[in-house]
């Protein structure tokens, strides 16, 4: 090789390495990806990217692994690596993340920082044996800090965005659940402790004005009439820009005893001059929960589960997609939920969701017997849709304040013994708490967990169209497959017959 062309190889070789130190540096914070994942759980949504944003300062995720996780663990490590690098390129260089994997090293600093072991049960050597193993993280910013005990890898984006968000917003909002002298013994630990990771969460009585720095109630469960100084409390909360979750009802049911009686109360009043009405009704649908009866066995009673569409389950197309807190939800469960209606008036209402177009209305006399045999209303369930739950947009004409009301025509669905206690529920809870303080970037990608996909519901005529399909189509896609390769060897056979002829 002659100078000339040794010189055109070395500077080719150069450009080449030249260009691709270019395309890898470029590449770590200008990159596509296609991720055909049904919920994008490979790709970072718009609220992650958001709130990565607003990092001014080193981040820091310690990755705590142990080596040699049992089977069903073993993709976890490489899709925690793909996600923090993921956060590392769209932070502009200020998050940082390093797997600490040295066992003695790995247990002393996990401890440290508060992530103790998890126990899993492995088979080793033909026999179950209980392993410890570590799997969490460790965020530190400035000079504080915030951790994952054990990694959940479908939740995995959310929680790690929630907690970035926890160390970058300082300021927590101060949220209140109201208590009225007219409700009973209410329990709502499960949402308190769930608002209580993101928001300053206290209790206060209606009989007092409500301080200045809440912007935002939760109510629920009213079974009487409002003491005249709690109603001007509230009225006066709401006048002042305040906003309201309210969980109500129009009927109390007992199912122990069968009984539901209409609920008299001025909450009702309030609501209809927003623009707001509750049918004295409760909302039955074929899509719905269980319950169990006693039935006899023989000898003996058993309980068996029977559907009970005073529960009703709300479903993925139920939800108003045009509403950021309920679009993309798949569940909400409800229970003895009366019909919302509303009308035109000077206030914006915004339908949030219905049940589904197998529903029916009970009224006056409420029959709440769980068996279909003694239920003639389990068999009327053929109307359309009734609306459960709004919204309400209040403009104070004086001042130009706008309060926003989002009602739920359940009495229970904050409580601990209703829906308060569903994870299926948490999501919508926190979905509507943000909407209404106006901190919405982490909607989007709460709404992107999954909680339930129950396989859709088919008709008896589907349901056996289907299983003829089954049936038949194996044998007449193995029938027709022998008969073009009878008819391509018939061709072939005469081709041979041609030429050896």
């Amino acid at each position: 090789m002659n100078s000339q062309n040794k010189k055109s190889f070395i500077t080719y070789i150069a450009v080449i390495v030249a260009i691709l130190v270019i395309v890898n540096v470029v590449s770590r914070n200008l990159f596509f990806r296609w991720d055909l994942t049904n919920n994008k759980e490979h790709s970072l949504s718009s609220s992650s990217k958001s709130i990565i944003g607003k990092i001014d300062d080193y981040l820091t995720i310690k990755a705590y692994f142990s080596d040699n996780l049992p089977h069903q663990l073993a993709n976890t490590r490489r899709f925690v690596q793909d996600k923090l690098e993921d956060y590392a390129a769209y932070s502009n260089s200020n998050i940082h993340f390093e797997f600490i994997r040295d066992d003695e090293k790995l247990k002393e600093e996990a401890q440290k920082s508060g992530i103790q072991p998890l126990q899993v049960q492995v088979l080793e050597n033909d026999a179950f044996i209980v392993k410890q193993i570590y799997m969490g993280l460790e965020l530190l910013y400035e000079d504080n800090k915030e951790i994952i005990p054990v990694i959940q890898q479908e939740k995995l984006e959310y929680d790690i965005t929630t907690k970035i968000k926890k160390l970058v917003d300082t300021n927590k909002q101060t949220i209140a659940i109201a208590k009225t002298s007219s409700q009973t013994d209410i329990k709502n630990e499960s949402v308190s402790q769930l608002l209580s990771q993101h928001y300053t969460v206290r209790s206060t009585n209606l009989d007092q004005e409500v301080p200045g720095d809440i912007t935002l109630i939760l109510l629920n469960g009213l079974e009487d009439s409002l003491a005249s100084i709690e109603r001007h409390n509230l009225e006066a909360f709401i006048g002042r820009g305040g906003n309201i979750l309210l969980a109500q009802n129009r009927i109390k049911t007992d199912l122990s005893t069968q009984q539901a009686n209409s609920i008299e109360s001025d909450i009702f009043t309030i609501l209809d001059s927003y623009g707001l009405h509750i049918e004295p009704n409760l909302v039955l649908d074929l899509n719905c929960g269980k319950v169990n009866v006693q039935q006899n066995l023989g000898f003996i009673r058993i309980p068996v589960p029977m559907d009970y569409p005073f529960l009703p389950i709300i479903k993925e197309s139920s939800f108003n997609d045009d509403m950021v807190m309920v679009s993309g939800l798949e569940t909400l469960r409800l229970m003895f939920p009366s019909e919302l209606t509303y009308s035109d008036s000077l206030f914006n209402i915004i339908p949030l969701f219905k049940s589904s177009n197998q529903s029916t209305t009970m009224q006056e006399f409420f029959n709440l017997n769980p068996d279909p045999n003694a239920n003639p209303s389990f068999r009327q369930l053929n109307e359309n849709g009734k609306t459960l739950g709004a919204v309400a947009e209040v403009l104070q004409k004086d001042s130009g304040i706008l309060s926003q009301i989002i009602l739920i025509t359940d009495s229970k669905f904050i409580s601990d013994d209703g829906g308060g206690g569903s994870s299926e529920n948490h999501i919508f809870i926190m979905n509507a708490v943000d909407y209404l303080l106006g901190d919405r970037e982490l909607i989007a990608l709460r709404s992107r967990e999954i909680t339930s996909r129950p396989l859709e519901e088919l008709e008896d005529a589907e349901k056996s169209r289907w299983k003829w399909i089954n049936i038949l189509m194996p044998s007449i896609l193995i029938v027709g497959f022998g008969f073009i390769r009878l008819k391509r060897e018939n061709n072939r056979a005469k081709v041979l017959e041609e030429i050896y002829d």
